[in-house]
């Protein structure tokens, strides 16, 4: 059985959402968001979604950006998971 094809995005992609999981800390989501901005400095202010989990340990960041290519992709998914926080981007 063959696996289906990841679906082609085409670039420049705008309003792709990267949702990014870790640890809560103070300011999780403005070191996250300074991270993205250094791969992706139109990020929306204006859409970003916070959600704490149920018991208040982790936090997940929902941003969007305008993605420019694979290289920008991996990049910015490297820099998120060096930080000692973070456990996942979506």
């Amino acid at each position: 059985m063959s696996q289906p094809e990841a679906p082609k995005i085409e670039f420049p992609c705008e309003n792709y959402p990267i949702k990014v999981v870790g640890e809560a800390m103070e300011n999780y989501e403005q070191v996250i968001v300074e991270i993205v901005r250094v791969h992706a400095e139109d990020c929306d202010m204006e859409r970003i979604r916070i959600q704490e989990s149920s018991n208040g340990r982790f936090r997940s960041v929902t941003l969007y950006i305008t993605a420019t290519g694979k290289d920008q992709l991996v990049n910015i998914h490297k820099d998120l998971m060096a930080h000692a926080n973070v456990r996942m981007v979506i």
